[in-house]
């Protein structure tokens, strides 16, 4: 591992000024590193005296350039040039702790939610433990002591251009079809993923699940286990949560629970931590409940394959979707459409979800949340079942009528609880 004063020796490019550029600015000064060039395409005034006059003799003469997240080597050909020299902030947190024990979290879905349970059943049984990455703080802003746990949410934009990521607990949760414009193949975005267990070493441990298992072409030197959902399932009525009770979660808990096994956390200590368990909002959330009516905000499925955890685990859903489809998604109906009473169509590419479910669903056209609201609630008053359940689980991004699924989700919520007081 490369130390503080070998660091010093070294020449580093920040290139993006996001929440991870900062934190590694940040990082620098604090341990007296100022051998270092910034480059932010939009924020030209941020640390002056340190900003690059010239960018490519800048890449070519540097030995680090840290890329934050979010930019794609497939949209950036000078930067691809120079691939080798790119790492990350994940990458510097690596390079500098080894003195305690590190879990990376990947996958398609549920990644912030399996960081929570992890955190969560780790802290109910005393173990010192740290959460960040691509959830909560950035790697490097965490104060990291000897004999902790450090859970590192790692999206595919990390990983893609990581190099030294090398984790004791690396999970890979599941995989289908997302950010394929910007890894420009699913080839590249399944690459990017299994850079988790590309270092590690006989004593550390992979998690996958059956079908990412057989995709693995190459050999690992890593222990993989193979989480067993029945052996969840055995034990799932024991555990009195209601969050947890759904199937939704069913993937997410039979992968802490494989872990909790590893480092030895008894059956009743693992029980009782789910028990206390809060979820996170936006996933699969609870948050209303008038008469027989129930109202659930899933605004973080902004793919199909999320959405369809929600559509699996309910009955008589009015289902809320829409907004801006993922590269290459569809909308496979046919195994839960039993469950589905009436779809409500939102969002600027309507065309798209009406091809997608026409002769299949009975929907209307709603446009935005409030309409569909208004809407369900009037189509509801028909509905004799015991039990309703409104869901907005849009199986898109939220960009083309919000800034992000945080807010798409809290406006849901407000616009829930104001007609369901006025209109139930």
């Amino acid at each position: 591992m490369l130390q503080i004063p070998k660091l010093k020796e070294r020449s580093f490019l920040v290139y993006g000024l996001g929440l991870s550029g900062l934190s590694v600015i940040k990082f620098f000064k604090k341990n007296n590193i100022k051998n270092y060039k910034v480059w932010d395409d939009k924020h030209k005034n941020l640390f002056k005296t340190h900003r690059a006059k010239n960018l490519n003799q800048t890449l070519r003469r540097v030995d680090f350039i840290v890329l934050a997240p979010g930019i794609s080597l497939l949209k950036n050909k000078d930067l691809k040039k120079f691939e080798k020299k790119i790492i990350t902030d994940i990458d510097l947190f690596y390079l500098l702790n080894n003195n305690c024990k590190t879990l990376v979290v990947t996958g398609t879905n549920g990644k912030s939610t399996t960081c929570k349970l992890l955190e969560h059943l780790l802290k109910k049984n005393r173990f010192k433990c740290l959460l960040g990455g691509n959830i909560g703080y950035p790697i490097l802003d965490i104060k990291i002591s000897k004999n902790t746990y450090v859970i590192i949410e790692a999206s595919s934009f990390q990983l893609s251009h990581s190099k030294f990521i090398c984790p004791d607990f690396a999970f890979f949760l599941n995989l289908t079809n997302d950010h394929l414009d910007w890894h420009g193949s699913m080839s590249n975005y399944l690459n990017s993923k299994l850079k988790i267990f590309s270092l590690q070493s006989y004593n550390q441990y992979s998690f996958v699940n059956k079908k990412i298992k057989k995709k693995l072409k190459k050999k690992f030197l890593s222990k993989f286990i193979i989480p067993k959902k029945q052996e969840f399932i055995k034990i799932k009525h024991k555990i009195k949560n209601s969050y947890l009770k759904s199937n939704t979660y069913n993937e997410n808990m039979s992968f802490v629970h494989a872990f909790a096994k590893i480092i030895k956390i008894k059956e009743n200590s693992f029980i009782s931590a789910m028990n206390s368990f809060k979820g996170l909002p936006h996933r699969f959330e609870f948050f209303y409940k008038r008469k027989n009516v129930n109202f659930i905000n899933d605004s973080k499925a902004t793919s199909f394959a999320a959405a369809s955890s929600a559509l699996s685990s309910l009955r008589n859903i009015y289902w809320i979707l829409g907004g801006l489809p993922k590269k290459n998604d569809s909308i496979k109906i046919d195994k839960y459409k039993k469950n589905i009473k009436k779809c409500y169509l939102i969002g600027k590419n309507i065309n798209f979800f009406k091809n997608q479910i026409k002769n299949k669903l009975d929907f209307s056209v709603t446009i935005d949340l409030k309409n569909s609201i208004i809407q369900i609630l009037k189509d509801i008053k028909f509905d004799k079942n015991p039990k309703k359940f409104i869901l907005l689980s849009p199986a898109a991004a939220s960009y083309d009528q919000f800034s992000n699924f945080e807010k798409r989700g809290e406006i849901f919520k407000k616009i829930s609880k104001f007609y369901g007081r006025k209109l139930i």
